[in-house]
Parts: structure tokens; C-alpha cells; sequence
């Protein structure tokens, strides 16, 4: 005889949601690099990853400095060279914030950020624990510019300390600049996509400088951008630092450019995190 059918036990009233714990800052702080660590340990795995801090500034270095130099310096390939390494080690980490755009639109379309929504951890300790996995890349990529570029007659003219606060301050460039390249990945629905888009930001900030020309030799309308880019006042106060040419009067503006590049795609970055994963 079969036996009829038990009746469902009455489900429990769902438990009242707890609000989100509040995190604070030197918590959120932690939260970045642990979230960090992820980033060298990524390098480890996959040496792969570093062929943009490798090959890349190391092209354009040989470009440069043996394929152009005779054309822009008038053969002058040494003194070229003294003039475009300063140059070269503020185009790595612009170049290099590219990278952080692709790896970051990856993520969020693998979903690795819906997986840290479940965590309690700050909002954005994501993002800034990417900004600070990059400094290592950054550096990398500077040593080897400096080294590779000392093999073939760069020549520093300054003391350490001064190296010391070049170096420090081409990753506080990077750092602030790495903000756009961020918002663009969030912004972009396609990892393959990012590197055309940030291109066209990155060519007439690097090449609209005066890193491989000097601002004499172009047009004067040209001239009016070259003398405002950040780049080419970032590339002056490395020539200051490294080689003692000049004074560093175009710090101030540089810094500005720096704090512009925070104050603004910073907030558009956490408005743009939050409406594409819906936190």
C-alpha cells in the first residue's frame, strides 16, 4: 500500500539581510594589497605578461636612438640618446597603463569581480589593489630602460637621490595616468577593444611630447599642446634629475596634471564600477 505523500515542512521566514559591514580606510588600505600581491604573483606564473614592459620601451629605445637619431640630431646618436632615455622613462608607464585596461576589462568579463562582491571587503580595494600591483611592472620596465640604455652610452650626471626621486615620480605619473585606462576598461564591454581606444589617448600624449623632438622643430600650432602636455613637463623634470639640464620650473605643472588626472576619472571610475557590476 503505498503511503501518500508527506506534506513539505513550512518554510522558515527568510532572515532580515545585515547591512554591509563598514569598512575603514587603513582596513580598505590592506584589502589593496593583498589584492595587490595577485598581480606579482600573475608576473610569476606567466613571465608572458611582461613582454610589454620588456620589448616594448626597449623598441623604441633602438628606434630611436639608431634608426632616427640621425635624422632629428644630426647624427649626434650620443647626445640623442642623453636627451631621449629621460624621455623613454615617462612614456613606460604611460605606455604600460594600456596593459591595466585590458587585464582589468578581463577580469570583470571573466567575472573575478562578481566573486569579490561576496566578500566584505571596500568597494574599491579591487581597483586600487590593480593601481598598486602595477608599480612593480613600472619599475621593471624603468630598471631596464636605465640598464639596457647605460649598456650603450647613456650616461647619468646627477646624484642618486636625484635618480631616486626621478624613478619615484615616474610611478606617481603612472599611477595617477592609470586612471584612465581604468575607466576605459570598466567603460568598454571588450577586452579586445581597450588597446584602440586607449591608443588614440596614449599616441598624442607620448608622440605629441617633446620626448623623440625637441617643441622648436614643429609647428606652431603643435607647439601650443607640446609645451601643455604632461608629458613633455614630466620629461623635462627627468632631464633636470637625471641629467641637470634646466630647472625643475615645470614640477608644479606637471603635479597639476597629475592631480587633474585623479580628480577626474577617479570619481567617473567608481561611478562607472558600481553601474557596471551593480554594487
Amino acid at each position: 500500500m503505498q503511503t501518500p505523500p508527506q506534506p513539505a515542512p513550512p518554510q522558515q521566514p527568510l532572515a532580515q539581510g545585515t547591512q554591509r559591514r563598514r569598512i575603514g580606510p587603513l582596513e580598505a588600505v590592506g584589502q589593496a594589497f593583498s589584492l595587490a600581491s595577485r598581480n606579482t604573483i600573475k608576473l610569476k606564473k606567466n613571465p608572458d605578461t611582461l613582454v610589454d614592459v620588456t620589448f616594448q620601451p626597449l623598441l623604441m629605445l633602438f628606434m630611436f636612438t639608431f634608426l632616427f637619431s640621425g635624422a632629428i640630431a644630426d647624427g649626434d646618436r650620443n647626445g640623442y640618446l642623453q636627451d631621449l632615455v629621460p624621455g623613454l622613462l615617462v612614456f613606460c608607464p604611460l605606455f604600460l597603463t594600456i596593459g591595466t585596461g585590458v587585464a582589468l576589462c578581463t577580469d570583470i568579463q571573466k567575472g573575478f569581480f562578481d566573486r569579490l562582491r561576496s566578500l566584505p571587503i571596500a568597494r574599491s580595494a579591487p581597483l586600487a589593489g590593480m593601481v598598486i600591483g602595477d608599480v612593480v611592472r613600472y619599475v621593471l620596465s624603468i630598471a631596464i630602460v636605465l640598464g639596457v640604455s647605460t649598456l650603450i652610452g647613456f650616461r647619468i650626471q646627477t646624484n642618486p637621490f636625484e635618480v631616486l626621486l626621478a624613478v619615484a615620480l615616474m610611478i606617481v605619473f603612472g599611477l595617477c595616468l592609470c586612471w584612465m585606462s581604468i575607466f576605459a576598461g570598466i567603460m568598454i564591454p571588450t577586452p579586445a577593444a581597450v588597446p584602440g581606444i586607449l591608443v588614440c589617448a596614449v599616441m598624442p600624449l607620448s608622440f605629441g611630447s617633446n620626448i623623440f623632438a625637441p617643441a622648436e622643430t614643429m609647428p606652431g600650432w603643435l607647439q601650443a599642446w607640446v609645451n601643455l602636455n604632461p608629458v613633455t613637463l614630466m620629461t623635462d623634470v627627468n632631464r633636470e634629475l637625471l641629467l641637470g639640464k634646466g630647472d625643475l620650473s615645470s614640477l608644479p605643472g606637471a603635479l597639476a596634471w597629475m592631480a587633474g588626472f585623479l580628480v577626474v576619472f577617479f570619481p567617473l571610475t567608481m561611478r562607472a564600477y558600481r553601474r557596471r557590476l551593480g554594487n
